[in-house]
């Protein structure tokens, strides 16, 4: 078999389609967030605005962290020095836990290489290892997620997106005395929609099950302290797991679980997603620990965000670019065809110095193909008039019908 040609004709079923991904060669300028350089295969550059960062707050260039990372280093050096099982539990890792349990009210916390893993692994090990489990997914679950529960192969439910009733209806058919977990997402990351905690923590209460929240795109985010949505909502100790990231809001990167002390200690105890893999450098553990620390009191980033977000939402109006109201942070603006989607993201890197990546499929069902933005504190005004009027102008050039008003 020509294993490259057939590599390369998969490679081109992916341009053919628009769905073939570039990624932009960007290197983000420390202390002028959300500004950048991209380097092309030339060998020029350009200067680029940054409008699809997951950096949600831009922690990942605060002081703050970055201090409290450079000092990590002069104290204990750059790597970790192995898994945790063996040389790698360094002290940073143990504040940051401790952090992490107190961000959510929960008595303990474990740390994970990144969002991706804490999810497959916690997930992957809790339903892998208790017998006769049934586990209840939403729909729209990440694809983290999804991978935990397909690994443990245990019997697994779909319920439709944000659809308590269904759940009930699922759960009521399967045996009562059979343990069960409720999965879902508190922000659900490409449509920016928000979950019914409050109504599937009851269902799965009737039905004697633990709860697995993911709150990735939500921690920093919201609540008093930046804890989630499940803080703002007053829910956190109706949560048997809230998962969390450290590479969103937080700016840094690695995944989390928090929970009881017993049930952390037995995802440690028989994860190998936690078991074989080298400790998160102290350096980042500490950065992470500032970030937290930092968010738990300041309610000024948030405040700003908050201000930015409504300014997108109100220039995009104004220019009639259709983008799907949501009550998150999240501003999806829909193009609905694949080809147009990466050709607008090109241009706009091109001609207007903005940088935002085209969601095509398989992120996103064909036909919903949009940009999405990620506004933050750091966009200033002319950033957002910029971007609004550069996309009124691909607007028109693509033919594009424009929202009503």
């Amino acid at each position: 078999m020509d294993f490259d040609a057939f590599f390369e004709a998969g490679l081109q079923g992916l341009r053919e389609a628009g769905n073939y991904r570039v990624f932009a060669d960007l290197e983000r300028h420390h202390g002028a967030f959300p500004a950048a350089t991209r380097y092309r295969e030339d060998g020029s550059s350009q200067e680029v605005t940054v409008w699809c960062s997951n950096d949600y707050l831009g922690m990942g260039q605060s002081q703050v962290v970055t201090a409290a990372m450079k000092e990590a280093i002069d104290r204990c050096g750059a790597g970790a020095g192995g898994t945790r099982n063996i040389s790698g539990t360094n002290h940073y890792h143990v504040l940051l836990e401790q952090e992490l349990a107190d961000l959510h009210g929960k008595e303990s916390a474990l740390i994970f290489t990144s969002g991706y893993v804490s999810n497959w692994a916690a997930l992957g090990t809790l339903l892998a290892r208790i017998p006769g489990i049934i586990v209840y997914s939403d729909a729209l679950n990440h694809a983290s997620m999804i991978e935990g529960i397909r690994h443990s192969r245990c019997i697994k439910r779909v319920f439709r997106h944000n659809d308590p009733e269904h759940l009930r209806e699922l759960m009521a058919a399967d045996d009562p005395a059979a343990p069960k977990l409720v999965a879902f997402e508190s922000v659900y990351s490409m449509d920016g929609d928000i979950a019914p905690i409050s109504a599937l923590c009851d269902v799965a209460e009737e039905f004697g099950a633990m709860t697995y929240l993911d709150e990735v795109h939500a921690v920093g985010m919201y609540g008093a302290r930046g804890g989630g949505i499940a803080e703002r909502e007053g829910l956190m100790h109706r949560l048997t797991v809230i998962e969390g990231t450290l590479g969103k809001a937080f700016g840094v990167m690695g995944g989390y679980i928090t929970g009881s002390k017993a049930l952390c200690d037995f995802v440690r105890s028989f994860a190998s997603g936690f078991i074989f893999t080298t400790a998160l450098p102290p350096a980042l553990a500490a950065g992470a620990t500032a970030s937290i620390r930092h968010l738990k009191q300041s309610q000024l980033e948030r405040r700003r965000h908050k201000d930015a977000v409504a300014k997108v939402r109100a220039a995009l109006d104004r220019q009639g670019i259709p983008h799907m109201d949501n009550p998150s942070h999240i501003v999806p603006v829909m193009v609905g065809n694949a080809s147009k989607c990466k050709w607008i993201s090109d241009v706009l890197m091109d001609q207007y110095g903005i940088y935002v990546q085209p969601i095509n499929y398989p992120t996103v069902p064909v036909k919903t193909e949009r940009l999405r933005i990620t506004p933050t504190p750091l966009h200033s005004d002319g950033d957002i008039d910029r971007l609004a009027g550069a996309l009124s102008d691909l607007w028109s050039q693509c033919a594009l019908a424009r929202a009503v008003a």
